[in-house]
């Protein structure tokens, strides 16, 4: 099983990112993927999550410029940021939910000021 991100790098505050996540490998039905961040000495947060039918979850903090997507068919799940603030910078991971929990490796988002 590999869940891959990417998309991630160095934006500066105001500007936008989209992240990809594909996961390969995974015989069993997906119910559900997501997008978590951890940013140093934070503990790891749901940024945005999305079901198999596509019902949505959004940290409050995001909501309204941040936008969760996925591809069934693909396997895969992207995540649109626009108006990026300082306090998005994190290490971004993808969460691929079916009968167990898979994560990806992680990519960087730095917003700079």
């Amino acid at each position: 099983v590999h869940v891959v991100e990417s998309g991630g790098g160095l934006v500066e505050a105001g500007g936008s990112l989209r992240l990809s996540c594909a996961a390969s490998g995974i015989i069993s039905s997906i119910s559900a993927m997501g997008w978590y961040r951890q940013a140093p000495g934070n503990e790891r947060e749901l940024v945005a999550g999305i079901t198999s039918v596509g019902r949505t979850k959004y940290l409050d903090s995001v909501e309204g410029r941040f936008t969760i997507s996925r591809d069934n068919a693909k396997n895969a799940v992207y995540l649109q940021m626009n108006s990026l603030k300082p306090e998005d910078t994190a290490v971004y991971y993808c969460k691929v939910v079916t009968y167990r929990d898979y994560w990806g490796q992680g990519t960087q988002v730095t917003v700079s000021s």
